[in-house]
């Protein structure tokens, strides 16, 4: 092999072509290969936001961590909201007992 055909671009046009056809090739399943992976992630992505017991129960969680973390700054102010919860559902119990009794 002489110098001149070991240089990039040496040699005749259809190897030029055969090479140029492979790499569009190769390129092409890299390009689905990538196509594939975003697709899947999309998938699960919509699988995790749809899922409503997950979300429900990264929702409660959230929720549990904030009332906790409230509890630990302001203990008397949780003991207030948690009176105030009691009153409200003692309320709504009554008010739903009463209106049984009323219809009877």
């Amino acid at each position: 092999m002489t110098a001149a055909t070991d240089a990039p671009g040496a040699g005749s046009k259809r190897e030029q072509k055969t090479r140029e056809r492979n790499l569009g090739r190769v390129q092409a399943r890299a390009a689905v290969v990538d196509a594939r992976a975003e697709f899947a992630s999309t998938l699960n992505a919509l699988e995790d936001k749809l899922n409503v017991p997950k979300q429900l129960g990264i929702r409660v969680d959230r929720a549990k961590v904030k009332a906790r973390a409230f509890a630990d700054r302001n203990p008397a102010g949780a003991v207030a909201v948690a009176i105030g919860a009691v009153v409200v559902v003692a309320g709504v119990v009554a008010l739903v007992v009463r209106a049984a009794v009323s219809d009877d």
